[in-house]
Protein backbone atom coordinates (compact mmCIF):
# COMPACT_ATOMS: atom_id res chain seq x y z
CA UNK A 1 0.00 0.00 0.00
CA UNK A 2 1.23 3.17 -0.74
CA UNK A 3 0.17 6.41 1.21
CA UNK A 4 0.20 10.08 -0.58
CA UNK A 5 -0.72 13.37 -0.49
CA UNK A 6 -4.36 13.68 -2.08
CA UNK A 7 -4.29 15.66 -5.15
CA UNK A 8 -7.58 17.45 -6.89
CA UNK A 9 -7.72 15.05 -10.06
CA UNK A 10 -8.42 12.54 -7.06
CA UNK A 11 -11.70 13.91 -5.63
CA UNK A 12 -13.86 11.80 -8.93
CA UNK A 13 -12.65 8.77 -7.25
CA UNK A 14 -12.79 9.92 -3.55
CA UNK A 15 -15.97 10.93 -4.07
CA UNK A 16 -17.52 7.73 -4.69
CA UNK A 17 -15.67 5.85 -2.17
CA UNK A 18 -17.18 8.25 0.18
CA UNK A 19 -20.33 8.21 -1.48
CA UNK A 20 -20.44 4.40 -1.31
CA UNK A 21 -20.05 4.57 2.50
CA UNK A 22 -22.54 7.59 3.05
CA UNK A 23 -25.28 5.55 1.14
CA UNK A 24 -24.16 2.55 3.10
CA UNK A 25 -25.55 4.77 6.15
CA UNK A 26 -24.89 3.80 9.86
CA UNK A 27 -20.35 4.78 10.13
CA UNK A 28 -20.49 8.69 9.36
CA UNK A 29 -22.02 11.71 10.51
CA UNK A 30 -22.17 12.86 6.69
CA UNK A 31 -25.52 11.83 4.92
CA UNK A 32 -25.72 13.74 1.59
CA UNK A 33 -23.43 12.38 -1.19
CA UNK A 34 -20.64 14.79 -2.31
CA UNK A 35 -20.12 15.58 -5.53
CA UNK A 36 -16.00 15.43 -6.88
CA UNK A 37 -15.98 19.18 -6.64
CA UNK A 38 -17.59 19.23 -2.96
CA UNK A 39 -15.40 16.29 -1.68
CA UNK A 40 -11.67 18.47 -3.05
CA UNK A 41 -13.58 21.75 -1.61
CA UNK A 42 -14.22 19.86 1.91
CA UNK A 43 -10.85 17.61 2.22
CA UNK A 44 -8.16 18.59 -0.27
CA UNK A 45 -8.04 22.27 -1.25
CA UNK A 46 -10.96 24.23 0.14
CA UNK A 47 -10.57 26.91 2.88
CA UNK A 48 -10.94 24.60 5.98
CA UNK A 49 -8.60 21.41 4.72
CA UNK A 50 -5.13 21.65 6.02
CA UNK A 51 -4.28 18.33 4.52
CA UNK A 52 -5.52 14.85 2.90
CA UNK A 53 -4.18 11.38 2.27
CA UNK A 54 -4.62 8.61 0.13
CA UNK A 55 -4.01 4.81 0.04
CA UNK A 56 -3.50 3.73 -2.90
CA UNK A 57 -3.07 -0.40 -3.39
CA UNK A 58 -2.75 -1.62 -6.86
CA UNK A 59 -4.20 0.85 -9.41
CA UNK A 60 -7.18 1.75 -7.05
CA UNK A 61 -7.63 4.54 -4.32
CA UNK A 62 -8.54 2.58 -0.94
CA UNK A 63 -8.99 5.33 1.20
CA UNK A 64 -8.06 8.46 2.65
CA UNK A 65 -7.77 10.48 6.24
CA UNK A 66 -8.00 14.33 6.13
CA UNK A 67 -7.28 16.77 8.49
CA UNK A 68 -9.72 20.11 8.68
CA UNK A 69 -10.71 23.12 10.51
CA UNK A 70 -14.49 23.11 9.45
CA UNK A 71 -16.46 24.12 12.46
CA UNK A 72 -13.99 26.16 13.97
CA UNK A 73 -11.72 24.15 16.46
CA UNK A 74 -9.81 25.64 19.55
CA UNK A 75 -6.50 26.89 18.20
CA UNK A 76 -4.13 23.66 18.19
CA UNK A 77 -6.79 21.52 17.23
CA UNK A 78 -7.97 19.74 14.11
CA UNK A 79 -11.01 17.87 13.09
CA UNK A 80 -9.75 14.18 11.69
CA UNK A 81 -11.69 11.84 9.05
CA UNK A 82 -11.06 8.64 7.84
CA UNK A 83 -12.60 6.54 5.29
CA UNK A 84 -11.85 3.20 3.88
CA UNK A 85 -13.14 1.70 0.86
CA UNK A 86 -15.98 -0.98 1.59
CA UNK A 87 -16.45 -3.09 -1.73
CA UNK A 88 -13.54 -4.54 -1.83
CA UNK A 89 -11.95 -4.09 1.66
CA UNK A 90 -8.80 -3.64 2.33
CA UNK A 91 -7.59 -4.79 5.36
CA UNK A 92 -4.91 -2.09 7.31
CA UNK A 93 -5.56 1.26 5.50
CA UNK A 94 -6.35 3.51 8.28
CA UNK A 95 -3.11 2.18 9.54
CA UNK A 96 -1.11 2.92 6.73
CA UNK A 97 -2.35 6.69 6.53
CA UNK A 98 -2.35 7.98 10.49
CA UNK A 99 1.25 7.80 10.62
CA UNK A 100 1.44 10.17 7.50
CA UNK A 101 -1.76 12.54 8.64
CA UNK A 102 -0.01 12.35 12.69
CA UNK A 103 3.40 13.95 10.79
CA UNK A 104 1.60 16.27 8.80
CA UNK A 105 -0.36 17.44 12.49
CA UNK A 106 3.46 17.71 13.62
CA UNK A 107 4.43 20.12 10.79
CA UNK A 108 1.42 22.07 10.89
CA UNK A 109 2.46 23.03 14.90
CA UNK A 110 -0.51 21.20 16.21
CA UNK A 111 -0.91 20.13 19.82
CA UNK A 112 -4.21 17.67 18.77
CA UNK A 113 -6.45 16.26 16.36
CA UNK A 114 -9.88 15.49 17.43
CA UNK A 115 -12.00 13.04 16.02
CA UNK A 116 -15.70 13.18 16.57
CA UNK A 117 -17.82 9.66 15.74
CA UNK A 118 -21.24 8.48 16.08
CA UNK A 119 -21.59 6.03 19.03
CA UNK A 120 -23.36 3.25 17.05
CA UNK A 121 -19.91 3.66 14.83
CA UNK A 122 -18.01 0.40 16.37
CA UNK A 123 -15.85 -0.26 14.03
CA UNK A 124 -14.63 3.73 13.84
CA UNK A 125 -14.59 3.66 17.56
CA UNK A 126 -11.87 0.97 17.92
CA UNK A 127 -9.92 2.38 14.67
CA UNK A 128 -9.47 5.52 16.89
CA UNK A 129 -8.96 3.70 20.41
CA UNK A 130 -6.13 1.18 18.72
CA UNK A 131 -4.78 4.76 17.32
CA UNK A 132 -3.77 6.00 20.77
CA UNK A 133 -7.09 8.33 20.60
CA UNK A 134 -9.06 8.79 24.23
CA UNK A 135 -11.97 9.80 24.59
CA UNK A 136 -12.71 13.63 26.28
CA UNK A 137 -16.55 14.39 25.38
CA UNK A 138 -19.45 12.98 24.61
CA UNK A 139 -22.27 15.36 22.22
CA UNK A 140 -25.46 13.39 23.69
CA UNK A 141 -28.71 12.86 21.19
CA UNK A 142 -27.54 15.18 17.99
CA UNK A 143 -30.40 14.31 15.48
CA UNK A 144 -29.14 12.46 12.31
CA UNK A 145 -31.39 13.99 9.09
CA UNK A 146 -34.21 11.64 9.96
CA UNK A 147 -34.52 12.79 13.18
CA UNK A 148 -33.15 9.74 15.01
CA UNK A 149 -31.32 10.66 18.16
CA UNK A 150 -27.05 9.69 18.15
CA UNK A 151 -24.58 10.29 20.74
CA UNK A 152 -21.09 11.26 19.43
CA UNK A 153 -18.13 10.10 21.13
CA UNK A 154 -15.38 13.26 21.02
CA UNK A 155 -11.61 11.88 21.08
CA UNK A 156 -8.25 13.36 21.00
CA UNK A 157 -4.66 12.32 20.46
CA UNK A 158 -2.21 14.30 21.83
CA UNK A 159 0.67 15.56 19.49
CA UNK A 160 2.77 17.32 22.40
CA UNK A 161 5.29 15.95 24.86
CA UNK A 162 3.57 16.46 28.43
CA UNK A 163 0.54 17.21 29.65
CA UNK A 164 -2.07 19.72 28.40
CA UNK A 165 -5.54 20.72 28.96
CA UNK A 166 -7.79 18.78 27.11
CA UNK A 167 -9.82 20.95 24.39
CA UNK A 168 -13.41 21.06 25.21
CA UNK A 169 -15.20 22.13 21.42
Amino acid sequence: MHIRKAVSSDAEELSALLNEIIRAGGTTALETPLSAAEFADWFIDGEFALVCHVAEHGRSLVGFQSLSLYGDPPKGVADIATFARMHPKTAGVGSALFPATRAAAKELGLEFINATIRADNVSGLGYYAKMGFETYDRLLQVPLQDGTPVDRIKKRFSLGGGHHTVPHA
